[in-house]
């Protein structure tokens, strides 16, 4: 392997997403619901896609209602493959 291509960054392995967290019921995991908005690609309007992340978080301080950023890190168990790197917006909730 040359020079050039042992410092080359890997793209998959620094894959961040933004989501709402929709339940910390579980102990050191939330569950995080990344929305995208897409153009359909036959009727031209624009939906909203979703899907749910699992996530690790070490400390407990994310709660239901919080604006997170993740990152795709290796295999924690057979669901989680990503960890919240920050909290980007607490909740409002009461």
């Amino acid at each position: 392997m040359s020079q050039a291509e042992a410092q080359k960054p890997q793209a998959s392995r620094n894959r961040t997403l933004t989501g709402r967290v929709v339940s910390d019921r579980m102990q050191k995991t939330v569950t995080v619901l990344v929305q995208r908005r897409v153009k359909h690609p036959v009727v031209g309007k624009t939906i909203t896609l979703s899907k749910k992340y699992h996530a690790h978080v070490e400390s407990g301080e994310v709660r239901q209602g919080d604006l997170v950023e993740i990152a795709e890190c290796r295999p924690i168990s057979r669901t989680k493959s990503w960890k919240v790197t920050r909290l980007i917006e607490k909740s409002k909730a009461v």
